[in-house]
């Protein structure tokens, strides 16, 4: 589903915060056209298993050099429940500090409690964060994620991304809630789960000057199809450029052009993921970026991994 103008969405999102008399009105720095790619960013630890701040900012820096739309900070494939609250921030603040407003920076919060959620959100927003990305809760009725989102849109210093995945495979919430949560007030838009016939339904709920993200570097052509309009996925990592032109391909309609790239993402995503965040930490290590191994006890990969992982890279080209 098109939307009816590529900047919509990002020009709602920063009218309505300044509307809210939150913070001053400030122009977030997002791009005003599609395809907006984002990705989870990894933490990079020394080998005192501190997080390596330094590392970080350097890791950013040469991201800068790729299509990335933005970075989002503070999640799953970040080691967000292996952080303190402390690390979390300080992260935050070193990715925005590094981009220097080149980028956008989002901060993650997965909390069920509207209080624990806006106080984050303060937290974020003071570390210089341009949005937060809220994840839906688990185990609540429809009814209840309305009103979390209601208080937590109505009082986040900053513009929400909405997040699906539950890692379950059960839906948080219906795709008329998750419509009805997209169309509040400082909402910015949403991240898909990985169920695509769901996502379907859910993408003809929402309000077309919202962004629509697909999750998963595996499934951007068919995101694109569906009306996905941006990615949030951890490939984009490891290959941006490739993520950037499958979805770009497919917002032209260009789906013969973008199945072919598709093929690529797609050996990448099945062979790396195998392995979890060490695994997308290899692929990184492997293309020179710092500290990228997980923090204990969580081991990294084994040297059987490792060759497989370089190797595919090798052969997809993203490796020489």
């Amino acid at each position: 589903m098109p939307r009816s103008s590529p900047a919509v969405a990002h020009t709602v999102a920063r009218s309505r915060l300044g509307a809210k008399g939150k913070k001053a009105k400030q122009q977030l720095p997002i791009p005003d056209s599609d395809p907006i790619v984002v990705t989870p960013t990894p933490t990079p630890f020394k080998a005192d298993d501190s997080v390596d701040f330094d590392a970080l900012e350097r890791n950013i820096e040469r991201w800068l050099e790729t299509p990335l739309s933005g970075f989002v900070l503070t999640t799953a494939n970040g080691e967000e429940l292996a952080l303190s609250e402390a690390e979390r921030i300080e992260i935050v603040r070193v990715a925005a500090r590094a981009h220097g407003g080149q980028r956008f920076t989002i901060a993650g919060i997965d909390n069920p409690s509207t209080r624990e959620t806006l106080r984050l959100a303060e937290s974020y927003a003071d570390a210089g964060a341009d949005m937060v990305r809220v994840r839906v809760p688990r185990g609540l009725s429809d009814s209840a994620v309305e009103d979390y989102f209601d208080a937590v849109t109505g009082n986040s210093p900053l513009p929400v991304v909405v997040i699906h995945q539950t890692f379950t495979g059960v839906p948080a919430a219906s795709p008329e809630t998750l419509g009805v949560v997209c169309a509040m007030d400082n909402v910015f838009g949403y991240i898909t789960d990985h169920d695509l016939r769901f996502e379907a339904y859910v993408r003809s709920e929402v309000p077309d000057d919202r962004s629509f993200w697909i999750c998963n570097g595996g499934l951007l052509a068919y995101g694109a199809l569906m009306g996905a309009n941006g990615a949030c996925m951890w490939l984009g990592n490891v290959a941006p450029k490739l993520c950037m032109d499958i979805m770009t391909l497919g917002l032209q309609g260009k789906f013969a052009g973008a199945r072919e790239l598709q093929d690529s993402a797609s050996k990448l995503d099945r062979t790396i993921i195998k392995y979890g965040t060490p695994g997308v930490k290899e692929a990184l290590r492997l293309l020179g970026f710092e500290g990228m191994r997980p923090r204990k006890p969580t081991p990294g990969v084994d040297a059987d991994a490792t060759a497989r992982i370089r190797a595919l890279l090798e052969s997809e080209g993203i490796l020489r």
